[in-house]
């Protein structure tokens, strides 16, 4: 080839990666906008000087919300068409520009009584062919993208049963394994962690490949590693066996040129008593990287050690690109529930900043095995307090602070890593923040990373779990009898008196909703963050129902009552908290000082904070002359290079455009429900949008809906 020749078909091939890479930018085609989940956007039409001009564009109803149902969902938009989620898990497909419904699918056929969380989905692109992967309780689904019709020849007769490949696929029904957050493509094929439950004896939480044609498993990264495989040391030597939880809940993000996948793994079970799980626990709480080709391990980190705190990492490692003394590092971000912003370097996983152990409190239970040492960074300082005493107190009030120094009067606090007891503790920072799902958005442009923050303690209380004995059991009342099961297996959710701890809902009114058999079968399946509890003797799950329904007449089956013999790697004792309870003065506030929620703006080169702000009100504190306190925050946002937050997450159900150089707010919107999801951006016929799902409900349990809201600038005449 010509001198010449050479310099056109470079001039050609620089234009059309140009078209390409132009065409990709106007789209959000991954889960949270891209490999590196950095919600980012390079468009710009919308700024800082016009957003004022913001409007509705379109609004999008689904009409299928249940119970305290909630839309945790990043859409998809790729080339003018934006997928999304329901509250009750269907997906759909409308035009991104008008909101005009194109086709939907319900993976539960009409069966109203189910929802769940779905909080992305994955897009495999095949010249014309191409799929839409959705998870729907443990089921995974292939999708065509422009029908919507569910590919029947993908797995077994037309999806994966997550629950299979585990452990022993004969137990399946005892288990609830679901997939909250989306898989990740890699070549040909889908990469899946799960949900599930977080007992002493629920299911390991490996990481799994599946071939997107076929849905045949092609790897498997066992994250409670079997003999012979490294970590296999930091159990007890037959723990595999029956050890749970250390799944992937959150997601992924993937260096494809690098072959790399980055996992941030969840606790061990039980989530607050470790005495049958001696060691370390690896590859729990755990940053892991993996080769995405074959599984094979390449590097972790351990953020917690012997988890007895639920501080499961909750967000995927956020893949980022900054400029350190001069010179451009690729490194990876990992945020936690104890408020770490924790910088590694992506090939060796060595710490950009010091990490350096620290010795913490011990625990003071016997059959407890605490960790001596846990890893403390050195910077960027953390985004939740970590000490709690009676100065830190609420003082929105006297009538609050009196009441919360009541209530603490008789539990432990002090510094994070106070260990958990049956006498009970003020844990800080809480298990739903610092940061949480909702991640970090990252702007590759100043080395900036924001990030949504809550500061709310919890009260934690460990309480023992007694075995009934089978005789004993069956003289009780039925009513008396099934109040025991409900005290010692559904109260901690649920509450003692059967109104629900916020989030979970309220039993009292449950025989208005379901007919016995339905509760039953939500008992032994489990549903969404609810576990199965099949696990239970018959008799005790019919016992349960009947004290729900009040079902005074109700037989107690006797056949297969008695529990099997405890594996020998189980402890001696069992525990369950008393609540999942945030610590709350009388009138529902937090108890601790404001602020409660907040969006942070830190810089990764330097490991300093740039701004931090409050985000979230609460009206009628205001109007009694409280300054804005923030609120507890579920959603992300995302950055625009049209120098641009958007950010819902709030209680008050605000939708807010924030100026990212100095974190003021320049627009919001009042939504009809919360938006607790993560926004995305994209551009159709020249038309930027803004477009958030406003479902409300779920962990925040305010009022429920079934919106997608897009906005734009106004046309130009």
């Amino acid at each position: 080839m010509k001198t010449s020749q050479v310099f056109l078909f470079l001039i050609f091939f620089a234009c059309f990666s140009c078209k390409n890479n132009s065409e990709r930018f106007k789209n959000w085609a991954s889960y949270r906008g891209d490999d590196g989940i950095t919600a980012y956007s390079p468009l710009t039409q919308i700024n800082p000087e016009n957003v004022h001009q913001l409007q509705v564009a379109w609004t999008f109803r689904t009409h299928d919300t249940v119970g305290r149902s909630s839309i945790q969902c990043n859409p998809l938009i790729i080339d003018g068409i934006l997928y999304g989620v329901s509250p009750r898990q269907k997906t759909f497909a409308l035009e991104a520009a008008t909101g005009k419904l194109l086709w939907k699918f319900d993976p539960y056929e009409g069966n109203d009584t189910y929802s769940g969380v779905t909080r992305g989905l994955a897009y495999y692109e095949d010249g014309g062919h191409d799929r839409i992967f959705v998870s729907a309780s443990y089921k995974l689904f292939a999708l065509d993208a422009q029908t919507g019709k569910q590919i029947l020849n993908f797995g077994d007769s037309g999806f994966v049963d997550l629950r299979k490949g585990l452990r022993d696929d004969t137990q399946v029904e005892k288990y609830s394994i679901e997939n909250t957050s989306p898989g990740i493509i890699y070549k040909d094929m889908i990469i899946v962690g799960s949900s599930m439950g977080e007992t002493y004896t629920d299911m390991p939480g490996n990481i799994r490949a599946f071939d997107v044609k076929t849905g045949k498993l092609r790897w498997i990264f066992n994250t409670i590693p079997k003999p012979g495989e490294p970590g296999y040391e930091s159990w007890p030597q037959e723990n595999y066996k029956s050890a749970a939880g250390c799944n992937v809940w959150s997601g992924f993000s993937i260096d494809r040129k690098r072959g790399m996948l980055f996992a941030a793994t969840g606790s061990p079970g039980f989530d607050f008593h470790g005495g049958n799980r001696k060691g370390d626990n690896l590859y729990a709480n755990c940053v892991l990287a993996l080769d995405a080709e074959t599984g094979k391990y390449k590097w972790h980190f351990q953020v917690s050690h012997h988890d007895v705190w639920d501080y499961d990492l909750p967000t995927p490692p956020i893949l980022v690109t900054i400029r350190k003394d001069g010179k451009p590092l690729d490194a990876v971000v990992q945020l936690s529930k104890q408020g770490w912003i924790m910088v590694f370097e992506r090939e060796t996983g060595k710490p950009v900043f010091p990490i350096e152990e620290r010795e913490v409190p011990q625990s003071r239970m016997k059959d407890e095995h605490s960790s001596p040492t846990q890893p403390f960074p050195l910077k960027p300082a953390p985004l939740a307090r970590h000490h709690f005493d009676t100065s830190l107190v609420t003082d929105i009030s006297k009538e609050s602070h009196d009441y919360v120094i009541k209530e603490i009067s008789n539990y432990s606090f002090g510094g994070i890593y106070l260990p958990q007891d049956t006498q009970g503790i003020v844990q800080v920072p809480g298990f739903r923040g610092g940061g949480e799902w909702s991640g970090g958005a990252f702007d590759p442009e100043t080395n900036i990373i924001y990030i949504g923050a809550n500061d709310i303690p919890n009260v934690v209380k460990l309480v023992e779990v007694k075995n009934e004995d089978e005789d004993e059991f069956f003289k009780m009342p039925v009513l008396k009898a099934g109040e025991k099961v409900y005290q010692n297996n559904c109260a901690a959710c649920h509450g003692a008196d059967r109104k629900g701890i916020e989030p979970v809902p309220s039993l009292v009114d449950v025989s208005g909703r379901l007919k016995p058999s339905e509760a039953l079968e939500i008992v032994e399946k489990g549903r969404s963050k609810m576990p199965s509890f099949i696990s239970l003797p018959l008799a005790q799950r019919e016992a349960a129902i009947a004290y729900l329904f009040n079902l005074k007449n109700q037989k107690l089956t006797r056949a297969g009552n008695k529990v099997d013999d405890e594996p020998s790697t189980q402890p001696a004792k069992r525990y369950r908290i008393k609540g999942y309870t945030q610590l709350k003065d009388q009138f529902g506030y937090p108890g601790i000082k404001p602020p409660w929620g907040t969006l942070n703006a830190v810089d990764l080169a330097t490991g300093e904070y740039v701004w931090k702000r409050t985000l979230g009100e609460y009206p009628e504190l205001k109007a009694k002359g409280v300054p804005e306190t923030g609120t507890q925050l579920f959603g992300g946002g995302i950055v625009t290079a049209g120098g641009l937050i958007f950010i819902a997450a709030s209680r008050d159900e605000k939708f807010r455009a924030i100026d990212k150089k100095t974190g003021k707010t320049l627009w919001e919107f009042q939504l009809p429900v919360g938006g607790y999801a993560t926004p995305a951006t994209y551009e159709v016929d020249g038309q930027q949008y803004i477009v958030i799902a406003a479902g409300g409900g779920g962990l925040q349990a305010t009022r429920r809906g079934d919106y997608y809201f897009a906005f734009s600038l106004p046309p130009k005449k």
